[in-house]
């Protein structure tokens, strides 16, 4: 067996090795691509969810925001008057 020989058998199994290597990693590529995509989805619900009760809120409490800027301005229009 020449040197030629023995230089293409070693080649070869680290030929093997690495194209083992890749599909493992292209398997666990795939596995936090799905991961990635589920915690996407939660944090995309999550937001909208905050989003609807912000509104929610923000309806609630402007007018009663009108409502005590209104009586405080009452209050002191009749302080003033007398």
């Amino acid at each position: 067996m020449d040197w030629a020989n023995v230089l293409v058998i070693i080649l070869s199994v680290f030929l093997a090795i690495f194209l083992l290597l890749a599909i493992v990693l292209v398997v666990m590529l795939i596995r936090v691509t799905q991961q990635i995509k589920a915690v996407t989805s939660v944090a995309q619900r999550t937001a909208e969810n905050i989003e609807s009760v912000v509104a929610s809120v923000t309806k609630v409490t402007s007018p009663v925001f009108l409502v005590g800027l209104l009586t405080k301005q009452f209050k002191k229009f009749v302080k003033n008057k007398k």
